[in-house]
């Protein structure tokens, strides 16, 4: 896997039911290198940190093998690096191998992967069409956060290398599919309830919903 474009965003307002709000989620591409740090990328726009930025979103990755299929749908937007508010664009990033818990070296930075996108109205917003939201999800080809482990700068053309592979096979497709499935697979829960790069939140709001049930 290869860094093909690192993106960058200023803060962009946007109208939303009425009102003016802002957004990071527009990034373009940078020729510099970017800095991963502990809980956001050096010099980047994090708006909503309820949602976004944190130790266990402090960056995402989407796959660069993902644009053909979007610029398709939507060829009459203007294309570049960065369409879905991702500051890393990776080639042959692959969701379904990709296990939550691996960590990886890219450039100089050590980070794990911790969790899918799970798509909001900003980015039907980008996308001038909200009908995108379903169709994200339904891809299930939603790229990854991640938390930074060793903070460091990451530059175009720097490799994505395995440093250790989770010995829990849950993989990001197999939870994103989870997250959105009406059914709730047993198997799947126990993997999500016991791998260690989950974040906390996510496996109490699961126990919640399983408790309501």
């Amino acid at each position: 896997m290869k860094v093909i474009s690192t993106n960058l965003g200023e803060p962009t307002i946007i109208q939303w039911n009425g009102k003016e709000e802002q957004t990071g989620i527009y990034k373009y591409p940078t020729s510099a290198a970017i800095k991963l740090l502990n809980e956001d990328v050096a010099n980047d726009t994090v708006i909503d940190r309820i949602h976004h930025g944190g130790i266990n979103k402090a960056c995402y990755l989407y796959s660069a093998d993902q644009y053909p299929y979007w610029k398709e749908l939507y060829p009459d937007l203007k294309w570049n690096w960065g369409m879905f508010g991702e500051n890393l664009t990776i080639e042959g990033l692959d969701e379904s191998k990709i296990r939550i818990g691996d960590i990886y070296k890219i450039g100089n930075a050590l980070v794990q992967i911790t969790q899918p996108r799970e798509p909001c109205y900003k980015l039907g917003i980008r996308f001038n069409d909200m009908k995108i939201l379903k169709q994200f999800v339904e891809h299930n080809n939603p790229g990854t956060y991640v938390k930074i482990l060793e903070t460091s700068t990451v530059k175009i053309g720097d490799e994505m290398t395995l440093v250790s592979q989770s010995k829990n096979s849950l993989t990001i497709n197999q939870y994103y599919e989870f997250l959105f499935a009406k059914i709730k697979d047993p198997k799947v829960i126990k993997l999500i309830l016991n791998n260690e790069g989950v974040p906390e939140k996510k496996k109490i709001k699961l126990l919640n919903s399983l408790k309501i049930k």
